[in-house]
C-alpha cells in the first residue's frame, strides 16, 4: 500500500477498507490527511459555512444499570442522589430553552429498570402537547435496546411507537467503539455493537434521522477505530434512498477524570491534539457517504476544534445550554453564542445556525439581544 494511492482513491469517494484506513493513520502525515479531509469536505459541503446549533441536553433519569466504567453520571436504583425528571422540571428547562432561542431538547438518560415504552411514549406526547414546536432529539440505541428488552418487543416496533408519540430524531449515543471486545470491558451492561447498528438500521427504515458517534482513546486499538467507521459506513449504505440515515458523525476522545477505568488503571486518555485532528480527517476519508462531520469542542477545546475545520469537519456542534454526562468526566470547555460564532470566524469560516436536520435558521431575537450570552457559560 502507498499513501498517495490510498488518498487518491479516497478523493474519488472510494470505500477504503479498515486495513487501508489503518495504514493511512499510521503512515500518512498530518498535513496529507488534513489536505484530503478538507478536499472531501468541500466535495460534500462546498463553501465556507460552518454550522452550529442551540439545544439543551437534559436527562430523563440518572438511574442506570448499565454500569459503564467511563461514566460518572449514573446512580444505582435506590441511590439517594437518583432522580427521574418531572414534567414541571421539563417545563422550566424548555421554557428557558425557547426564551434563549433554542427549539431542540436532546433528551437522554440511564437504563432505568422500571421505565419502559409506556413511560417514554406518554412523556413524549405530553411534551409535544405542551410545546408543539419542540424538537425531540431523544434516547439512543442503547436506551432503545433496553426498552425493547423490557417490552420483549423489536427495535422497529419500539421506534415506531416512539416516533408516533413525538420522537423527531435519534442521537448516536452509546456507540463508544462498536467492537464487543471493547464493550465487554468498558460498557458490558449496554447493547453489543451489532445491536447498536441494528437499532440504527430500524430507525432508518422508519425514516428517523440519526447521528453517529465514536468515543476513542481508551482501550481500543487503532484497527478497532477503523472497523467502527467501516461498520457505520455499511449501515449508511443500506438505508432507504429517501432516508437521511446518519446525518452527522461526531467523534470525541474519552474523558477520564475520576472514571472507574482510570481508577482501575485500565485506561487513560492519551489522545493528543494532533491525534484528534488526524482522526477527524480519517473520519472524513473513511465515511464518504456521511455528509456532516462535527468537531467536539466540548472535549478538545476551541483551538483544536478550529484546526479540525481545515481537516474535514464542517460543524461546530452546540453551545449546550445544559450538559451533564461528558462534563462529569472532565470536559471543561464552554461557549457562548457570540463565542462559538467568533471562533468559527477566527478559523476563516462563516457561522450558520442550523436545526438538527441541518437546515439553516435565522438568528433568533434572544441571540441578537445577547440574552443567551448572559445565560450561557463562558469558555474556560
Amino acid at each position: 500500500m502507498k499513501v498517495d494511492d490510498l488518498l487518491r482513491r479516497a478523493l474519488d469517494l472510494e470505500f477504503l477498507s479498515a486495513e487501508e484506513g489503518l495504514f493511512l493513520f499510521e503512515n500518512a502525515s498530518t498535513a496529507e490527511l488534513m489536505y484530503a479531509g478538507n478536499r472531501l469536505r468541500q466535495q460534500k459541503v462546498p463553501g465556507d459555512v460552518v454550522t452550529w446549533i442551540i439545544d439543551r441536553n437534559s436527562n430523563t433519569t440518572n438511574v442506570c444499570i448499565a454500569n459503564c466504567k467511563f461514566c460518572n453520571f449514573y446512580r444505582r436504583p435506590g441511590h439517594e442522589e437518583s432522580y427521574i425528571t418531572t414534567i414541571e422540571e421539563y417545563k422550566e428547562k424548555i421554557d428557558e430553552l425557547f426564551r434563549l432561542g433554542g427549539d431542540q431538547l436532546l433528551l437522554q438518560g440511564g437504563h432505568h429498570p422500571d421505565l419502559g415504552l409506556d413511560y417514554y411514549t406518554k412523556l413524549f406526547r405530553e411534551l409535544k402537547s405542551l410545546y408543539p414546536n419542540l424538537k425531540l432529539h431523544a434516547l439512543g440505541p442503547p436506551e432503545v435496546a433496553h426498552i425493547t428488552k423490557l417490552e420483549k418487543s423489536t427495535h422497529y416496533e419500539v421506534l415506531k411507537a416512539l416516533k408516533e408519540s413525538g420522537l423527531d430524531s435519534l442521537p448516536g449515543a452509546g456507540a463508544e467503539i462498536l467492537d464487543d471486545r471493547v464493550r465487554r470491558l468498558i460498557s458490558k451492561g449496554k447493547c453489543g455493537g451489532q445491536e447498536w447498528l441494528d437499532v440504527m438500521r430500524a430507525a432508518h427504515q422508519l425514516r428517523i434521522t440519526t447521528s453517529a458517534t465514536m468515543m476513542f482513546g481508551h482501550i481500543e486499538t487503532n484497527m478497532e477505530r477503523m472497523e467502527h467507521l467501516v461498520a457505520l459506513r455499511q449501515v449508511q449504505s443500506e438505508k432507504p434512498a429517501d432516508a437521511k440515515g446518519f446525518i452527522a458523525f461526531i467523534p470525541w476522545p474519552f474523558q477520564d477524570e475520576d472514571t472507574i477505568l482510570v481508577k482501575l488503571k485500565r485506561a487513560r486518555n492519551t489522545c493528543t491534539s494532533d491525534e484528534y485532528v488526524r482522526m477527524i480527517a480519517l473520519c472524513r476519508i473513511m465515511l464518504p457517504n456521511i455528509t456532516n462531520i462535527q468537531a467536539s469542542w466540548l472535549t478538545v477545546g476551541k483551538a483544536v476544534a478550529q484546526v479540525c475545520l481545515h481537516a474535514g469537519a464542517n460543524d461546530f456542534g452546540s453551545i449546550m445550554i445544559e450538559e451533564n454526562v461528558v462534563s462529569a468526566a472532565g470536559a471543561r470547555f464552554r461557549f457562548t453564542a457570540d463565542g462559538i460564532q467568533q471562533a468559527i470566524r477566527d478559523a476563516g469560516f462563516r457561522p450558520q445556525l442550523r436545526t438538527q436536520q441541518y437546515e439553516y435558521r435565522e438568528l433568533p431575537a434572544a441571540l441578537v439581544n445577547q440574552e443567551l450570552d448572559r445565560a450561557a457559560l463562558i469558555v474556560d
